[in-house]
């Protein structure tokens, strides 16, 4: 989880890293950390992104996430068939 005293320190380290550049144990600890907030943006974008619906126009629902995995399953089909 990235937390304020995170970011803070991603920013330290950046800062520093322009002004006089960082030891090998602060690049570590910047690569780490970057790749921390990294990897909590895409959880949370996917997580918006799932739980996003679609009105169709005759007013049902439908889920994006559930529409994604049969369109990729339709993909996957034809792929199939055209490979036999």
């Amino acid at each position: 989880m990235v937390t304020e005293k995170t970011l803070e320190r991603i920013n330290e380290l950046y800062h520093k890293s322009k002004a006089e550049g960082l030891t090998d144990a602060e690049l570590a600890e910047q690569k780490r950390l970057r790749a921390d907030y990294v990897k909590a943006f895409r959880e949370n974008l996917r997580g918006q992104l799932e739980s996003i619906k679609i009105k169709n126009p005759d007013g049902s629902l439908i889920d994006v996430k559930a529409r994604h995995d049969e369109k990729m399953k339709r993909l996957a089909e034809e792929q199939a068939e055209k490979g036999n």
